[in-house]
């Protein structure tokens, strides 16, 4: 059981991002829809105290439709609501309203895993020993790269819906939109290929002239300010790599996957920590590999 757990856990912190789903908006099934087509496979039925039995038969609804979307239930405050979603044979996990002992004590009894849902101010007042945390994000999500850099946070929910209203395009882009405003990806640096390292040097020091970024001898190539380096050698692309870096890369990994990306697997590089620090893409555009990187 404590390896379902642990694996559940994972897929929800791979996405990063939990939409909440309610039963008084639009159509579940069809936000859910609409949410999975932006790259999301996972969601939060929001079970209100007077809703109980209606996001139940909703969480039923949405895994009919999408079986192979990971649904968690929310807010729930009692043993009797989450009874409730253990029923529906449609739910993985309950995220409780705060820290609600009992609930927690019953979802891991019956196979589900338990996640505190909070504000994550009150994280540190709450936190126990290898508790996990769903917190929901401000309406803009620019708070969310913050709140998953904590070590016990495994998601951010967001209401998609809600803002999103009852257009399927509209729900998609805000969703879209919360997913890279998370990975956050932006330009790291340059990497240009030389025949050797006579040319490196002269092109590198051209730079420097030119702009006033200082030439430095970083060993395998010259570099100007970290943001263009040329090669002693060549190395991977035609013309050399493109790096691009993401608050997340093990995320950014897992969603480009999602969308078909492929990886050269062997190019993986670790940190000192055992963590992904830097692959290339399958990639080659204009010339240049595309390489992810750490920031």
């Amino acid at each position: 059981m404590a390896q379902d757990f642990e694996r559940i856990y994972s897929s929800i912190e791979n996405y990063g991002i939990v939409p909440e789903i309610r039963t008084d908006g639009a159509e579940p099934a069809f936000v859910a829809q609409a949410l999975y087509s932006a790259g999301l496979g996972v969601a939060g039925i929001i079970f209100e105290t007077d809703k109980t039995q209606e996001a139940a038969k909703a969480a039923g609804k949405i895994s009919a439709a999408l079986p192979e979307m990971l649904l968690v239930a929310g807010n729930v405050a009692s043993i009797d609501q989450a009874k409730a979603a253990a029923d529906s044979g449609a739910v993985a996990a309950v995220v409780s309203a705060g820290c609600n002992e009992d609930v927690a004590s019953f979802c891991a009894e019956s196979g589900m895993p338990p996640i505190i849902g909070c504000g994550f101010d009150e994280i540190e007042a709450l936190c126990a020993r290898d508790a996990k945390f769903i917190v929901p994000a401000k309406a803009d999500e620019k708070n969310i790269p913050e709140y998953l850099s904590h070590g016990s946070v495994i998601a951010c929910s967001a209401d998609f819906g809600l803002r999103g209203g009852s257009s399927h395009e509209g729900i998609k882009e805000l969703a879209v939109r919360a997913v890279r405003q998370m990975l956050g990806f932006d330009l790291a640096h340059v990497v240009i290929n030389c025949e050797n390292s006579e040319q490196a040097e002269r092109d590198s020091g051209r730079v420097e002239a030119i702009f006033g970024l200082e030439k430095t001898d970083s060993g395998a190539t010259f570099s100007n300010a970290d943001i263009l380096h040329f090669t002693k050698q060549k190395s991977y692309g035609k013309n050399g790599q493109i790096a691009i870096r993401s608050n997340f890369i093990d995320r950014a990994v897992f969603y480009l996957k999602r969308a078909g990306r492929q990886f050269i697997e062997e190019s993986a590089r670790f940190d000192a920590e055992g963590r992904l620090a830097s692959i290339y893409l399958d990639n080659i555009i204009g010339g240049f590999a595309i390489k992810l990187v750490r920031k």
